[in-house]
């Protein structure tokens, strides 16, 4: 084979119709659930303003100084493709007034593809996909609650069970710059035994050495204080609800005091879901509560909460746990043509069987009778639809049972009803 100019960029996949297949599964699965409790759909561009991910996302996070994929376009305007989708939302929400059109809590839910320059890994992508919800309205903790519900619910749904939560709080504006300060003076007296990334973060923001995965600066910080001791009383007990729902719920979790996920924007409850199978990238997905995200945006204020699933992994665990994908769908109906005179017949008589709901193909590179049923055979027809001169002339059709090679024939007039009949009872007897 000629080997092509170019092959695809590093850190993207090429998803094949099998992998599509499952990525679909997954996406009716999620949305059973998501549709059960309540949530909307919602689509955002997949670039926005550079400045929406800088503010909202935080200029001290990895994902703002290493990560995004950002560029000029030919109006001179700084663009970047989305690497999440709460900011985002976040910006949706207010410049289409979504406040007047929904009620509140408003609940949404995406799909779809994010960017990050990150070196690629298994389960690790540089456009990677997201299920992703966000609540808008509503700081009270039984809306943390039901997302953190919802979000296990969405595994279950497709037989997923081994799985750990972990959840935390991470304070407020009023408790967590004590918190901030301690752990700063914490890490500059031990900043010779950090590692340089870690020593930068300290002065910038400290919280962020607790996603280093260094095995020397994990134990170091694994002795630093923790976020419990500096909690305000509001968050002590927002917590505790929290966790007082989950329990009603016989939901199992860890408390988790250095879980602080990735992102600047987020307060109060945090959780994430890890998997056993997946090593060093073992999140299925967390999120979080992000109250003071809308003002940091210039909007008005507006409590919210979200989470979001990466579809990558979630199929990578899925195959450990064993889940039933299914088969590939399987073709109904095959047309073969015997006479290069019946092509245009043939043709007409394809496109009314799938009018009528059946899943039907025809050879269209037009070849020889021997080759049509070898592809008939390719694509798992169940039925094969014979279409020849001496059918044609006595006003019949062949067909033939591709599973037990049994034919006969029908009234050209009555092969859409029959057929479907005969399509329906097999597939009730499989």
């Amino acid at each position: 084979m000629k080997k092509i100019y170019a092959l695809r960029p590093k850190g993207t996949k090429d998803i094949l119709p099998k992998e599509n297949m499952k990525r679909m599964y997954f996406f009716d699965k999620a949305r059973e659930v998501l549709e059960r409790y309540n949530y909307l759909p919602i689509t955002t561009p997949i670039f926005e303003h550079t400045e929406l991910f800088v503010r909202g996302v935080g200029e001290s996070t990895d994902i703002v100084q290493k990560e995004m994929y950002t560029f000029e376009d030919k109006g001179g305007r700084s663009l970047t493709l989305r690497p999440e989708g709460t900011a985002p939302i976040v910006r949706a929400f207010f410049e289409n007034n979504i406040s007047q059109k929904l009620p509140k809590p408003v609940k949404l839910y995406y799909y779809g593809p994010m960017y990050r320059f990150e070196r690629p890994q298994s389960g690790r992508y540089r456009e990677f996909w997201q299920l992703g919800v966000e609540v808008l309205g509503s700081s009270g903790p039984l809306v943390d609650a039901e997302v953190v519900h919802l979000f296990l619910q969405i595994l279950q749904n497709l037989t997923l069970y081994k799985y750990q939560l972990l959840i935390n709080s991470m304070g407020c504006e009023s408790c967590r710059p004590s918190y901030r300060k301690a752990l700063n003076k914490f890490l500059k007296k031990r900043g010779e035994k950090l590692c340089r990334t870690c020593r930068e973060r300290i002065d910038r923001n400290p919280l962020r050495v607790f996603d280093c995965k260094n095995p020397s600066c994990k134990d170091l910080i694994s002795s630093s204080p923790i976020i419990f001791e500096f909690l305000c009383s509001e968050c002590k007990a927002h917590f505790t609800q929290v966790k007082n729902f989950l329990n009603s719920l016989n939901i199992s979790f860890e408390v988790s005091p250095f879980l602080v996920r990735g992102l600047d924007y987020y307060r109060r409850t945090t959780f994430e879901v890890q998997s056993p199978f997946l090593g060093a990238q073992n999140a299925l997905g967390g999120g979080g509560r992000y109250d003071g995200l809308a003002e940091e945006l210039g909007g008005e204020p507006l409590p919210g909460i979200g989470f979001a699933m990466g579809v990558e992994r979630i199929l990578i665990h899925a195959e450990e746990e064993g889940v039933k994908w299914g088969d590939m769908p399987k073709l109904q109906v095959f047309i073969a043509v015997v006479d290069d005179k019946l092509w245009t017949k043939a043709f007409g008589l394809l496109c009314s069987l799938r009018k009528k709901g059946l899943s039907a193909e025809m050879d269209f590179l037009q070849r020889s009778l021997s080759r049509q049923l070898k592809l008939s055979h390719q694509l798992g027809a169940r039925f094969t639809l014979f279409v020849g001169p001496d059918e044609e002339r006595r006003g019949v059709y062949k067909i033939r049972d591709m599973e037990s090679g049994n034919e006969w024939e029908v009234q050209q007039g009555e092969v859409e009803s029959k057929l479907t009949s005969e399509v329906l009872n097999s597939e009730k007897g499989s």
